[in-house]
């Protein structure tokens, strides 16, 4: 099955939409779906619930979703560098749900594996434990965590076959394979596509079973979340 779309917009049509649960790949501007974001800021829909890592900076990455008002709540663990994240939330124009960043990572993967909820000694004893379940295993207080199941999940890989079966680039993979796992309706964006049957099956990181979408970009722009750089000797 070609899984291929002619562009980012196209690969949005009909299956985004206000009120949304939505998972989006990335850890700061490493490995987001730059130009299915763009696609999804131009497509107009509002009232999103966004999980990520986080927000990526103002401006771009889904710092632009930000700007135009299209996100009502953040599934996340950092601010970081978002000023405009930071000021939204403070001033209470925008609901967070932080979640530590390794609950984040398993409530996605458990999501995508099927299981409805897990149990975890992280945030015991926090906000983060507030009105959820707790149970003794061992001897230990575990907290109950529910999995995530977007509706669409927008992700970012180096490669894909027509079939969606797909190769990460190096810390690019890291939010990605569970992104795309638990979305309902996985769309990838990547950067070089290939005929089915070029992929070496051993390298494949995620398969296509999981992919409904593909668009190619292979030409990235890879914005810089901060250059640092050391003066000439």
């Amino acid at each position: 099955m070609n899984k291929l779309f002619p562009s980012a917009q196209a690969a949005l049509d009909g299956i985004v939409a206000d009120g949304q649960l939505m998972a989006v790949g990335g850890f700061g501007l490493c490995g987001i779906p730059e130009a299915l974001i763009a696609a999804l800021r131009d497509s107009g829909v509002k009232d999103l619930t966004v999980i990520s890592n986080n927000a990526g900076v103002d401006g771009f990455g889904l710092g632009q979703l930000l700007e135009t008002r299209q996100i009502s709540k953040m599934i996340s663990s950092y601010v970081g560098e978002n000023k405009e994240f930071e000021r939204q939330y403070l001033a209470g124009e925008l609901q967070l749900e932080f979640t530590p960043q390794g609950t984040l990572a398993e409530k996605l993967r458990a999501g995508g594996a099927g299981i409805p909820a897990f149990f975890t000694r992280t945030g015991v004893g926090t906000m983060v434990a507030e009105g959820k379940e707790l149970r003794e295993f061992d001897g230990h207080t575990y907290v109950m965590e529910r999995a995530l199941n977007p509706d669409v999940a927008l992700v970012k890989a180096h490669i894909a076959d027509k079939s969606g079966n797909l190769i990460f680039r190096r810390t690019a993979r890291n939010f990605n394979p569970a992104c795309a796992m638990a979305g309902k309706v996985t769309v990838v964006e990547v950067e070089q596509i290939v005929e089915v049957g070029e992929l070496d099956p051993d390298s494949i990181h995620l398969p296509g079973i999981y992919v409904h979408r593909i668009v190619h970009n292979p030409t990235p722009e890879k914005r810089i979340e901060k250059r640092t750089i050391r003066p000439a000797a």
